[in-house]
């Protein structure tokens, strides 16, 4: 039987098997848009995060999952260390890039708190802190450093009682600029002038130059240094979570070579030294993440400039 052509009330069978009347159908159509909106989840906006101690988030890039343990300033902005449950640390730069609770996250510098004493109630290098004292105004003493990242590890730990003793810190391009320096600064009584220099070994140059700098001068002069190739290997390498410094032979820039090869065991390592250095500095926590052949030349240095 043909149906009529008129007849546009007549009921259909969807492919659902309901039926709809043909001017419903067409009345739908009538009214469906071009462009459907999309029913795909929208990602969420990232939060922002007090970085605050104790926080546990990913890193988005590496994957890592651990205990916000600290946010520091350091070379080209603020950083933030986490600790995941074996004790393993990895530092990374405070800002967008990590998940809290399964949420994209922006971690962000926590507010200031007030100041609160340490558990053992020692500062960063042992000594026991001065309460309600000013920062010495700076006295005549200098102590020298060589390099940027020597003067950061020295102000890590010993940086409360540097100020409180007056004592400033400054930067040594390299051992060669020492006389310079030293006929600039005039030391004499009341001007003490000390020294910290990398691979501090017997017949080096290093060596031959702190034994010309002091002679005849012992008593306002003194130069000491640590055995390594650089300020680096004075952090044990249990507190920045490897077996051991990796070894780097003479005709390569020993930063760079430690970088690739800490990356080749741990693709998390950075490849950048700048950024290495932010990791490494971030593990230390006080005098204890601390090879014993830096310690002692630094407190040494300090008691000299600061004796009467």
């Amino acid at each position: 039987m043909t149906e009529p052509a008129g007849d546009q009330s007549r009921a259909v069978r969807s492919p659902t098997g309901q039926a709809r009347s043909r001017a419903g159908l067409a009345s739908v159509q009538r009214n469906i848009p071009g462009d459907l909106p999309s029913h795909a989840p929208r990602r969420k906006p990232a939060v922002e995060i007090e970085a605050v101690g104790g926080l546990v988030v990913e890193d988005v890039e590496t994957g890592f999952c651990g205990a916000i343990v600290r946010v520091e300033k350091a070379a080209g902005g603020y950083t933030v260390s986490l600790e995941d449950r074996h004790g393993k640390r990895r530092v990374f730069p405070l800002g967008p890039g990590f998940l809290f609770e399964g949420r994209a996250a922006t971690l962000v510098r926590p507010r200031p708190a007030a100041p609160a004493e340490s558990r053992s109630g020692r500062t960063a290098s042992g000594s026991v802190p001065v309460h309600g004292q000013r920062a010495r105004v700076a006295r005549a003493g200098r102590i020298y450093v060589e390099g940027k990242h020597d003067a950061e590890l020295v102000e890590r730990v010993w940086g409360d009682d540097l100020r409180i003793e007056g004592v400033v810190v400054e930067m040594l391009g390299g051992v060669d600029e020492l006389h310079e320096i030293a006929a600039e600064f005039q030391p004499g009584p009341g001007r003490r002038l000390g020294v910290l220099l990398d691979h501090l070994v017997p017949n080096s140059k290093e060596t031959r130059t702190a034994d010309r700098l002091q002679r005849g001068r012992e008593d306002c002069i003194l130069v000491l240094g640590h055995p390594y190739v650089d300020i680096w290997q004075a952090v044990k390498p249990a507190s920045v979570g490897i077996a051991a410094w990796p070894v780097v032979p003479k005709a390569e820039v020993w930063k760079d070579g430690v970088c690739e090869r800490l990356h080749r065991k741990d693709p998390g390592w950075p490849l950048d030294p700048r950024r290495a250095w932010a990791r490494i500095l971030g593990t230390v926590n006080s005098y204890k993440d601390l090879e014993p052949a830096l310690l002692g030349p630094v407190e040494a240095l300090i008691d000299f400039v600061t004796a009467p």
